[in-house]
């Protein structure tokens, strides 16, 4: 039972909607001092909403809320602050134009004395310092963000509210693109925190992490409380039951019929590692997954295969063919897509609707005489949405108010409605949860049956276990093994990640 000397925060009756939408129905939560609290739901249940008002973001339309048992209404993201709370948000907040250092101390920077009041580069950076080895982070503060992977400025965001010395730290899907060690030293930096009376909610679909880390977790579903647990109660299953209200199947495994090799990489050299040539095939019918650690290369292999990035040398075949892809519009042209990393950057325009963005890389296919026909086109929609259980008000929903996960989806429909003949997904369920991760993992099982190539990039390793039917691996630039599904263990991967045995400069080896 939770007293009112212990509890750090209460929230009550907390009501919240969105264009019709009932986001959140009377929710409650309460935190401890010292406490990791995990708050867990499918897609659209409620958890970002909740965490928003929390944050400071925007406001309830009913409820009631206290901090250190006062009742407070928080009125914008300074006063959440200025209490204590610091937000970390599953979609990056980052300045791209600014270097590590000035984005962990975004708006306190240290000033010289004198009339103009410059930021004093020599203490800023200095102070930077000490949060980027706690977490592990071995770049200089004065690294340019740009520079930085998916991963580095996820951790530059949790330095950021480190930095802030907040007594509640808020951090929504923290690990979705960080490898496993660094998902253990991040664990780690939480269990500190907790033991120094730092309180935290701990967003995350990897429910192995909350299960390690929890003291007590909290479900939504569908914009309500749906449950609790704690202590020994905190199991995968008992959590899944009440995320979803039922038992949850997860796919079958792989099949492992196959045709003959389809795609043929011969010699792939990257601009980012332009001395270590790369060579795999990838048959139908069958999932290739990718491992290995951030800036092992596998994101920009995939992009220069499929004319995002220039690549240096080296042949890409498909069916026997050689293609000519210097350009995405070339790659699209012979059925070669790449499902990106990073869905908002890269993946989707937010202010356009659902419909818009899934017809937008085919538009010829709807159009007569330069109209489009937008009956065509809200049956593709329709179609694709019903396909991976898409949850949207309406196709003419802007992409921007749905779910992460629903925005994943998205993405995944606007390629497949263009019925690839080779699909790249890179990290195609990072952020998203496990009854998503279900519906995409059906998908792109039933695509390798449908005759579809399939190479999947994950740092997902329970992920790329269960859906691959052969592992390539990956460690700066080069492929230091392949692993075939019966051989399957994190061990062997992670060997092989970290550099494994000399392969004797082939870049190729099977085990």
């Amino acid at each position: 039972m939770v007293t009112a000397d212990d509890t750090i925060l209460s929230m009550c009756g907390i009501d919240k909607r969105f264009s019709g939408v009932h986001a959140l129905r009377s929710v409650r939560l309460t935190v401890r001092r010292g406490e990791v609290l995990a708050l867990i739901g499918e897609n659209g249940a409620g958890k970002s909403t909740l965490m928003n008002i929390l944050g400071g973001v925007i406001q309830p339309d009913a409820g009631r809320m206290a901090i250190d048992g006062r009742e407070d209404v928080i009125r914008d993201v300074s006063h959440a602050m200025a209490l204590g709370v610091a937000f970390i948000h599953q979609e990056l907040n980052s300045l791209d134009n600014l270097d590590v250092a000035g984005n962990v101390f975004l708006g306190r920077e240290p000033r010289c004395w004198g009339p103009l009041r410059l930021i004093d580069r020599h203490r800023l950076h200095a102070a930077t310092v000490p949060y980027l080895e706690r977490l592990g982070l071995a770049v200089h503060p004065d690294t340019p963000m740009a520079s930085l992977s998916l991963a580095q400025r996820q951790q530059v965001e949790i330095a950021r509210a480190l930095a802030l010395e907040a007594r509640l730290l808020i951090m929504d899907e923290p690990t979705s693109s960080l490898t496993p060690a660094e998902t253990g030293r991040l664990l780690q930096v939480i269990r500190d925190l907790r033991e120094t009376g730092v309180s935290v909610i701990y967003i995350s679909h990897r429910l192995s992490e909350v299960e390690q880390i929890a003291d007590r977790v909290e479900v939504l579903r569908d914009g309500q409380n749906a449950g609790s647990l704690s202590g020994k109660a905190i199991q995968h299953k008992a959590m899944v039951r009440l995320m979803v209200g039922r038992d949850l199947d997860v796919p079958a495994g792989p099949s492992l019929q196959t045709t003959a090799e389809c795609l043929h990489v011969q010699d792939l050299r990257t601009q980012a590692y332009p001395h270590t040539p790369i060579s795999f095939s990838a048959a139908q019918g069958q999932i290739v997954g990718f491992a290995g650690l951030v800036g092992a290369g596998r994101s920009e292999m995939a992009r220069a295969i499929c004319g995002m990035d220039a690549k240096l040398s080296g042949t890409v075949s498909l069916a026997g063919h050689t293609l000519r892809i210097e350009r995405v519009r070339d790659a699209i042209a012979h059925g070669v897509y790449l499902v990106p990393e990073d869905r908002r950057q890269s993946g989707l325009i937010v202010e356009m609707t659902v419909r818009e963005n899934i017809t937008l890389p085919n538009l010829a296919r709807y159009s007569r005489a330069g109209l489009i026909d937008r009956a065509q086109e809200a049956d593709v929609t329709e179609r694709e949405c019903r396909a991976l259980n898409v949850v949207t008000p309406s196709p003419e929903t802007q992409v921007g108010h749905l779910s992460g996960g629903n925005q994943q989806k998205i993405v995944l429909s606007k390629w497949l409605s263009m019925e690839p003949k080779v699909a790249f997904f890179d990290e195609p369920t990072r952020g998203i949860d496990i009854g998503a991760k279900a519906d995409i993992y059906r998908l792109i099982r039933q695509l390798a049956d449908g005759g579809v190539v399939i190479v999947m990039i994950s740092s997902d390793m329970e992920e790329l276990l269960a859906v691959s039917d052969r592992i390539v691996v990956m460690h700066e630039g080069r492929i230091t093994g392949t692993v075939d599904r019966q051989a399957f263990s994190e061990e062997t991967i992670m060997h092989l990640a970290v550099g494994g045995p000399d392969d004797g400069g082939s870049g190729r080896m099977s085990l």
